[in-house]
């Protein structure tokens, strides 16, 4: 942890380090100094998640609705009817309803764990880590939520919109802790050319069921790009993307014993009531055996507590600057 850089968030760049220096160890090699392109937020702007599926069933447009549902299901080797089942009930609500809910759910008992992508669409998904909080902590969020749907008011309509500034949002953190990793290790620089306000604009003024159209993979990049030679070919042709799944499950594999001292009873996180041991323990478990692991939630709360273990170690504080706040 010492040889991570501290940052005035959380961030899930602490858990793939070792991939990121790598990259950088790469960069420095070629050139002593220099500015390294990342694709952060290349997906929340060029494409669009499944969730628009919501807003066309919203707006009743069923045969859009059910055609884009079909091009999905056929990539995801399931059916149609099961992605409009999962959309239509975040077609019905709004967002400080579905806070609401989230609040009443969160009240009862933790739910069973599922895969994510085989719940429904959500303007707020809870994740396993909402799972893994004491009742204490999971009634604060609670009351936390209501407050901010009576304060919000129902201003988003539409899912998709919403999602993506969420998205941005998120992207635009992590990729804040990733400059400063950069910056600590290796004296690069990291640009993110999609994270730019004009690209942004110009990317999300289109509708979010053309930009995420499941016939053509990223189709905003091969309009801008196709013929101009600025982007290879080899780029432009793909019709998905790599993953690190098989990495990810043999790193929880060999180092379950690490994570579960580094979130057991002695973690940070546990001491503010955010873990309990029993869940993690199982979803570790999990892992080692190699079956369907949560593990985006496992990332946060490792991140989360390397986080809170810095703080801990080397207390910091922080100021806004009234030039940077209005950049």
């Amino acid at each position: 942890m010492g040889a991570l850089p501290a940052t005035d968030t959380p961030n899930a760049y602490v858990v793939t380090a070792s991939i990121k220096r790598a990259v950088l160890d790469t960069i420095v090699a070629r050139q002593a100094h220099g500015v390294h392109f990342t694709g952060a937020a290349g997906d929340a702007v060029l494409s669009a998640p499944s969730a628009y599926l919501s807003d066309l069933l919203r707006d009743r447009q069923y045969r859009s609705a059910y055609q884009h549902a079909h091009a999905h299901a056929r990539l995801r080797n399931t059916s149609a009817a099961v992605l409009l089942r999962r959309a239509w009930p975040a077609s019905r609500t709004g967002l400080c309803a579905a806070w609401r809910q989230l609040a009443a759910d969160l009240r009862r008992q933790p739910r069973t764990w599922v895969p994510q992508a085989e719940r429904p669409t959500a303007w707020t998904p809870l994740l396993a880590t909402a799972d893994w909080m004491s009742a204490d902590v999971r009634g604060r969020l609670a009351k936390a939520l209501e407050a901010a749907a009576d304060e919000a008011g129902d201003t988003s309509t539409h899912l998709a919109p919403w999602a993506d500034r969420q998205d941005l949002a998120r992207v635009g953190a992590g990729t804040t802790g990733l400059r400063e990793l950069a910056r600590a290790s290796h004296g690069v620089d990291i640009a993110a050319p999609f994270l730019d306000n004009e690209v942004i604009r110009a990317c999300l003024a289109v509708p979010a069921d053309q930009r995420g159209a499941p016939g053509r993979y990223k189709p905003l990049l091969g309009e801008a790009f196709s013929g101009t030679g600025v982007v290879p070919d080899f780029v432009l042709s793909r019709v998905t993307k790599g993953g690190f799944n098989a990495l990810s499950y043999g790193g929880l594999i060999r180092y379950a014993p690490v994570l579960r001292d580094l979130l057991g009873p002695s973690s940070r996180l546990a001491a503010a009531g955010l873990v309990t041991e029993a869940p993690i323990t199982g979803m570790l478990r999990r892992a080692a055996a190699g079956q369907p692991t949560a593990q985006g939630a496992l990332h946060l709360a490792v991140a989360t507590e390397v986080w809170m273990r810095q703080m801990a170690a080397a207390p910091a504080w922080w100021e806004v600057s009234p030039r940077v706040a209005a950049a």
